[in-house]
């Protein structure tokens, strides 16, 4: 029962901010505004399923302007605990067939997200050039899953090269941003879902950096990545295990 109302409320709740975006955006059609005002929306979603977010680390982006930022991808919750991340002037970086999602890639589109022809290589390396160019010309940030495609319990898989190599040519620094492990810890028909940390770290500069360096690049910020979501992993079960210790004097 309680899985059904979950899910058909956030259906509502999509489709009426689809209906809303469609009419707001059309004063500024795709405007970068419009992502970080949407990801509020999104980022609501979390009371619905019952989930606790712990946001810190956004001080690292108040001072370095344009940037790309890197988050593990999980799996289907990730629009649900990583949008109160998202910075101002702000995109992400999605596959084509989201467009094909009723309500949601509509509204992923008009906000001004960008969308990619994953499967064209050539093409692909076309428009990271693009981004990059647009990174400065437009005044842009932009946010990567640089995986891939969703870990689902796999851990963090590795990174491919995209992202690191629009930084370089964009002379941009990388802004990595970890979320809590939440594959199979995150239940509709539970009521109380516990805790999940969405941590941003400090930027990695890559002025250093050439276009043939982006594997070492990726490299490094995988494994930096990958130690900070085992430390936030590791907070998470002491947080629990204090909160059953509570549970149990109070029983």
């Amino acid at each position: 029962m309680l899985t059904a109302f979950r899910l058909i409320s956030a259906a509502l709740y999509i489709i009426v901010m689809t209906l809303f975006a469609l009419v707001y955006c059309l004063f500024s059609p795709r405007d970068p505004k419009h992502v970080h005002f949407f990801s509020r929306w999104f980022h609501q979603l979390h009371h619905l399923i019952g989930l606790r977010l712990i946001e810190r680390g956004k001080e690292h982006a108040g001072s370095v302007g344009n940037a790309v930022y890197i988050s593990n991808h999980q799996d289907v919750f990730d629009f649900v605990t990583s949008p109160g991340m998202v910075m101002p002037r702000t995109v992400s970086i999605g596959k084509k067939s989201l467009l094909w999602i009723p309500f949601f890639g509509q509204l992923y589109w008009i906000t001004g997200n960008i969308l990619i022809d994953r499967e064209n290589k050539s093409k692909a390396r076309d428009t990271i050039q693009q981004i990059a160019q647009a990174i400065q010309q437009r005044n842009l940030s932009v946010w990567m899953y640089p995986e891939g495609t969703r870990s689902k319990g796999r851990g963090l898989l590795p990174f491919k090269t995209g992202a690191f190599r629009m930084a370089i040519e964009a002379g941009v620094p990388i802004i990595p941003m970890c979320v809590s492990t939440t594959h199979q810890k995150i239940f509709l028909n539970r009521r109380d879902n516990g805790t999940v940390i969405c941590e941003m770290l400090p930027p990695i500069d890559v002025s250093g950096y050439t276009s043939q360096d982006a594997r070492q690049l990726a490299d490094m910020c995988h494994q930096l990545m990958q130690n900070k979501i085992a430390e936030l992993d590791a907070e998470i079960a002491l947080l629990e295990q204090a909160q059953d210790k509570v549970a149990l004097r109070s029983s």
